[in-house]
């Protein structure tokens, strides 16, 4: 199957990997639970992936995984999971709430080095590297935050928790990857 890039999931597929995921989040709550795994088709290829919970529209929660170890299935359900109940920005998904809950998968491309000039807004998400910090920004969010280039870099740096200038110093990795981004929401929401 070619790259995540250079592909686009049938629609199938992806209204499969969200009812996967709602499913998950929906064990997660009420269970306290994990999903089962699916072993066939969409669900057997490995690929980063995080997945986007709201309620009610609000951001709620966004876990992922930039490089997997596992088949997809395992991969939505632990972050499906993770995003409803562990993401530690958010107050947890109470059972209550599942009625209004919207889900937003982004299946990621492998992160390749990247230079500043090559950054396409909308089109690259990025991964910072210093040591053992990370900070990991999606394509959609300079879009939903308006970012400039140079402004997506330093949010990117601010999340590995480093200086926001620090992309300029040749001490941190720059990759870039790209994504699949789908969803149940009506419209897509803000990034995490």
């Amino acid at each position: 199957m070619p790259s995540l890039p250079d592909s686009v999931l049938p629609e199938e597929d992806r209204q499969a990997l969200l009812q996967f995921a709602r499913e998950s989040v929906r064990n997660a709550v009420v269970r306290s639970t994990t999903t089962g795994h699916i072993h066939e088709g969409i669900f057997t290829r490995t690929c980063g992936v995080f997945v986007t919970v709201y309620v009610r529209g609000k951001l709620r929660g966004c876990i992922g995984v930039v490089e997997a170890q596992e088949e997809l299935s395992e991969s939505i359900a632990h972050c499906a999971s993770g995003a409803a109940l562990h993401d530690p920005r958010f107050s947890p998904v109470r059972a209550e709430e599942l009625d209004d809950l919207q889900i937003e998968i982004s299946l990621l491309s492998q992160p390749v080095p990247i230079r500043p000039e090559e950054i396409e807004l909308g089109r690259h998400g990025l991964l910072i590297l210093k040591d053992r910090q990370r900070g990991l920004l999606l394509p959609q969010v300079a879009l939903e935050h308006h970012l400039d280039r140079e402004s997506f870099l330093a949010e990117t740096c601010r999340k590995a928790s480093l200086p926001r200038d620090a992309w300029k110093s040749g001490l941190v990795e720059i990759f870039g990857f790209t994504c699949e981004v789908f969803s149940d929401r009506a419209e897509p929401g803000p990034p995490a």
